[in-house]
């Protein structure tokens, strides 16, 4: 085991207390992450981790729901059977009815009187505000206290001022991190080294160099057991009002002046300003719904959308969204960001593609369907970074072809890549809020994205059909081929 830190960023020791440890997030995302975490040094040695749930579980029944349900999602490379058996020292389980005030007084005698307390909502927005209300009613929340607020944060602008406001009277923003997993991504982190740290792209990073810029996050799976939540909340309240534009942000925000958690954010924060408002006129033309109809994915027929468990036969839900935004500012001018997401689709995929500019003036003989240059980020499955030029082919004329500068993150560096939730965790015991969303940056996306959704309901149209296993809907391709442009697959 290594041993990089021993203690939380203030040297108290650490209560990591999980709302909805009995959930998938937690079995599937959360203790893994912590499993690695303390694998490799990075918890203080006097954390407990405090699960809570509605179940009438002793410790023993806990332990043995863990090793049922969470012990599969850590790759058997990482296993220790010795340091499993230690992190499981760390547990204990805690029943909890959010609605109950009795019940947080027995929280409160669980956690020590003297910790760094971390709290951990991964629960329905609408419990967050019973929850920080009980926490400081029985004096849980005090300086030190830290909370963690997973996604999504309401399902609209109002609702998430209401969800900001009401956690806002017990925490200070300065204690509240807003986790966007996207942002603990190893490749999402080395964007901005990419950009900043690299004096060869930032002058071309900007109109005109660039002629577009792609953002896609496809998803294999369908909608699973999440049918309850996803078919009201659907693929924009779900992807792009926060994982698409949190990736947006990066590529397109000015240098910051420094790497401080606040000089970061105040940079994202001007590009959610800057990105144009859509009209109807916008959003009937520049945005695209689909919805998934059965089809075959993995070599297996799956089922549409309707054929769900939980989705109403009549539903309009997107699970797909393409759409064309542009961000008013002289560094993109007239530069067309298209954003993608979708369930079911050909192979999970999430990538940033920058698209530069052709040359000004044709020397070579082109390529059929060749473009100059591309910055391809690969995000997942694989984490890569891959610059495309034109070179020329072998033989005697002047024929181009296009080649890749490969950068493979997993074989440049030997070191262990942590996983996105693991890296954040820390981030949170440690006290730094980089990569977490504040306040005006949540409410700024949703400003954004409430007339398109608003938009969509007053056009009152239903979503176009595509089949499991393809890349969306065929309007999805027509909204770049009018501009010249192609999905990069």
């Amino acid at each position: 085991m290594q041993t990089h830190s021993t203690e939380a960023d203030n040297g108290l020791p650490l209560d990591m207390i999980i709302f909805g440890g009995m959930g998938d997030l937690a079995m599937r995302k959360l203790l893994p992450a912590l499993y690695m975490a303390f694998l490799h040094g990075n918890l203080p040695p006097t954390t407990r981790i405090l699960s809570t749930g509605r179940q009438d579980f002793n410790r023993e029944a806990y332990l043995a729901h863990i090793e049922a349900n969470s012990r599969s999602f850590i790759a058997a490379s990482n296993f220790n059977e010795k340091t499993w058996d230690d992190f499981l020292k760390l547990l204990e389980y805690v029943r909890l009815d959010v609605q109950a005030a009795a019940d947080f007084s027995a929280l409160a005698q669980a956690s020590r009187a003297a910790a760094q307390r971390v709290f951990y909502l991964s629960t329905a927005p609408s419990l967050f505000t019973t929850i920080c209300d009980k926490l400081a009613a029985s004096n849980l929340v005090d300086a030190n206290a830290r909370v963690v607020l997973e996604k999504p944060l309401g399902t609209d602008l109002a609702s998430a001022i209401a969800i900001n406001e009401d956690v806002g009277r017990h925490f200070a923003e300065s204690q509240i991190y807003r986790i966007d997993h996207y942002l603990g991504k190893e490749t999402v982190q080395n964007l901005m080294v990419l950009r900043f740290g690299n004096s060869i792209l930032e002058p071309l990073w900007r109109a005109p160099n660039i002629s577009s810029v792609q953002i896609t996050v496809a998803e294999e799976v369908g909608v699973g057991s999440r049918a309850g939540f996803y078919d009201g909340a659907g693929a924009m309240r779900d992807m792009v009002q926060n994982h698409l534009l949190q990736l947006l942000c990066i590529v397109a925000m000015e240098p910051p002046t420094s790497l401080s958690p606040d000089a970061v954010r105040d940079e994202k924060l001007k590009v959610l300003r800057s990105l144009r408002r859509l009209s109807l006129a916008d959003i009937a033309r520049d945005t695209i719904r689909g919805q998934y109809i059965r089809g075959v994915s993995g070599n297996q027929e799956v089922p549409g959308y309707h054929e769900e468990k939980n989705v109403p036969q009549d539903s309009k839900t997107e699970t797909f969204v393409a759409l064309r935004a542009f961000i008013d500012t002289w560094r993109w001018s007239k530069v067309p960001f298209y954003l993608r997401t979708g369930k079911r689709m050909a192979r999970r995929s999430s990538k940033i593609v920058v698209e530069f500019a052709n040359p000004p003036f044709p020397l070579f003989p082109q390529t059929a369907g060749a473009v100059a240059n591309r910055l391809v980020i690969e995000l997942q499955p694989e984490e890569a970074i891959k610059l495309q030029l034109m070179a020329k082919q072998p033989g005697s004329g002047m024929e181009m072809q296009q080649v890749a500068l490969n950068l493979d993150l997993q074989s440049a560096f030997q070191q262990r890549r942590a996983e996105a939730y693991e890296r954040l965790l820390i981030d949170v015991v440690r006290g730094r809020l980089t990569h977490f969303m504040r306040r005006d940056e949540l409410e700024a996306a949703w400003q954004w994205a409430d007339p398109i959704i608003e938009g969509w309901q007053t056009l009152d149209e239903k979503p176009h059909p595509y089949a499991a296993g393809s890349w969306g809907p065929a309007e999805s391709f027509a909204l770049l081929a009018r501009d010249g442009h192609s999905w990069v697959e």
